[in-house]
C-alpha cells in the first residue's frame, strides 16, 4: 500500500503534434505559476531528451520518463514516475505531464480516472497545443494527431499570428467536424491566461469507464505500439562532439531536409562560435536562438518525421561537421573572390 502524501492532487496532460508548442506552453505555466509547487512530467520520442534540457530548471521536481513514445511506457515510467511524486513528502500542489508529439493521450488519460491513482489524483484537464500553420489533416494523416484533438478538454490553436482568417477558420471547421463543441482558445507563442486551462475541472471522469474496459480487452503491447507503426513515424537522434560549419548546415537545411522531416530540435555547436545554439525546426520553418554553454560544447540533435531513411539523413549531418578542409574551402573562396 502507497503512503499517500499528495490528496487528490490535480492532474494536467498537454498534448498535441509535432512542434506544436508544448513545451513554450509547459514553460509558460511554470514561469507564472508563482507559489505553487510543481512536478513535472516530460517524455520524448527519440534517444536524447530534448524537451528536458530546453525546460526552465526545476530539477527537484522533474522526472524523466525513459525515452520513447509514453503511451508505450504507459505501465512502466509513467505509474512509476507518478507513485515516485505521491509519496514524495513535501507537498507538491500540481502534477503537469507533457506527452511526446505522436502520443495517443488515451492511455495515459485513462492511467488517472481508470486506475488507483483516480483516488489520488484528479485528471482537470487534457490540453492539446495545434499549430494553426502547419497542421492539416491531409499533411498528417496521423491518427496521432486525430486522437489528440477528440480526447481534448481545451484545444490551444497555437501561432494565430502566422495564419491568415480564411486557413483559421478553416482548421476550427475541421475541428469541428471530429469533436463536438470544442473548447478554442487562439493563442501566439502558447501564451493563455492560466486560469483558462488550470484548475477548470473539464476532464469528464465517468465518460472514461466505459473507454477503460474496452481498451482493457484489446492486447496491451499491440495497442501501445499500433498507432506509430500505423503512422509511420520515426525518430533519428544525432550526436558530435565536434561543430558543425555553419555554411554546411544552413545548405542541408535549405537544399537538403528531407520534406518527410516534420519536426527537429537540439543543441548546437557551430565552429567559431562560443555560444550554445537552440534548434528548433517545424515543417519548413527554423529557428535559432543562442545562449551561453554551461556544458562542455557537443551538437545534440533530433529528427522526427515518417518513413525516414535516417542512414541518408545521418551521413548529410556528418557532412556538416567543421574539418580542416572546411577551413582551407572557405579560405580559398575569400581569396577567390578578393
Amino acid at each position: 500500500m502507497l503512503e499517500i502524501f499528495q490528496p487528490e492532487l490535480p492532474v494536467t496532460i498537454i498534448t498535441g503534434f509535432l512542434g506544436s508548442g508544448k513545451t513554450t506552453l509547459l514553460n509558460q505555466i511554470l514561469q507564472n505559476n508563482q507559489n505553487l509547487k510543481v512536478a513535472v512530467l516530460v517524455n520524448e520520442f527519440g534517444d536524447i531528451n530534448i524537451d528536458a534540457q530546453l525546460l526552465v530548471s526545476y530539477d527537484d521536481d522533474m522526472v524523466e520518463l525513459s525515452n520513447g513514445c509514453i503511451c508505450c511506457t504507459i505501465n512502466e515510467g509513467l505509474v512509476e514516475a507518478v507513485e515516485k511524486i505521491l509519496t514524495k513528502e513535501g507537498k507538491v500542489d500540481r502534477l503537469i505531464i507533457e506527452t511526446t508529439g505522436v502520443a495517443d493521450p488515451l492511455p495515459i488519460i485513462l492511467t488517472f480516472v481508470g486506475s488507483d491513482f483516480r483516488d489520488f489524483t484528479r485528471l482537470d484537464s487534457v490540453i492539446t497545443v495545434i499549430d494553426a500553420e502547419t497542421f492539416t489533416p491531409e499533411h498528417f494523416k496521423s491518427e496521432a494527431a486525430f486522437k489528440q484533438i477528440t480526447f481534448a478538454d481545451i484545444l490551444l490553436l497555437n501561432k494565430t499570428d502566422l495564419v491568415d482568417e480564411g486557413q483559421l477558420r478553416g482548421l476550427e471547421t475541421y475541428i469541428a467536424s471530429i469533436k463536438k463543441s470544442p473548447r478554442i482558445i487562439h493563442t501566439k507563442y502558447a501564451q493563455v491566461p492560466l486560469p483558462l486551462i488550470l484548475d477548470v475541472g473539464l476532464t469528464p471522469r465517468d465518460s472514461y469507464v466505459e473507454k477503460k474496459e474496452h481498451h482493457q480487452h484489446h492486447d496491451h503491447h499491440h495497442h501501445h505500439s499500433s498507432h506509430l507503426e500505423a503512422d509511420g513515424f520515426v525518430s533519428m537522434s544525432f550526436q558530435s562532439d565536434k561543430p558543425f560549419d555553419v555554411y554546411q548546415f544552413q545548405k542541408f537545411l535549405t537544399d537538403q531536409l528531407p520534406v518527410e522531416v516534420f519536426r527537429a530540435k537540439g543543441i548546437i555547436w557551430f565552429a567559431g562560435s562560443e555560444l550554445r545554439h537552440v534548434f528548433q525546426l517545424c515543417g519548413q520553418r527554423s529557428d535559432l536562438k543562442s545562449d551561453r554553454w554551461s556544458t562542455p560544447p557537443a551538437i545534440q540533435l533530433v529528427f522526427i518525421g515518417r518513413h525516414l531513411d535516417t542512414d541518408k539523413l545521418c551521413q548529410q549531418l556528418n557532412d556538416c561537421l567543421f574539418t580542416s578542409v572546411t577551413v582551407q574551402f572557405n579560405l580559398f573562396l575569400t581569396h577567390d573572390l578578393s
